[in-house]
């Protein structure tokens, strides 16, 4: 697993560099943890049922209640692709 992320300085993220992530922290009420579980049980789901065909899936378009929330995007890991 990776982290990557983008900071929240304003500036679109098109512009702005990913950068590798040694920390990430939730802040979150119970039912958007439970959410996003089921988010998170749906992209490895995908991952399995398209193997290497799977790209990305953005949580706000899964569930339209975090469209107003930070970005959360899952990618599949690369070094997973030849297993796939």
């Amino acid at each position: 697993m990776k982290l990557h992320g983008y900071p929240n300085e304003g500036e679109p993220q098109d512009t702005s560099a990913s950068a590798e992530l040694a920390e990430v922290t939730l802040e979150a009420a119970p039912n958007e943890l439970r959410a996003m579980a089921a988010f998170f049980l749906t992209a490895a789901d995908e991952m399995d049922r398209m193997g290497a065909a799977y790209d990305h899936l953005h949580l706000a378009d899964a569930m339209p209640q975090f469209r107003n929330s930070p970005h959360l995007t899952v990618f599949r890991l690369l070094e997973d692709i030849g297993s796939a």
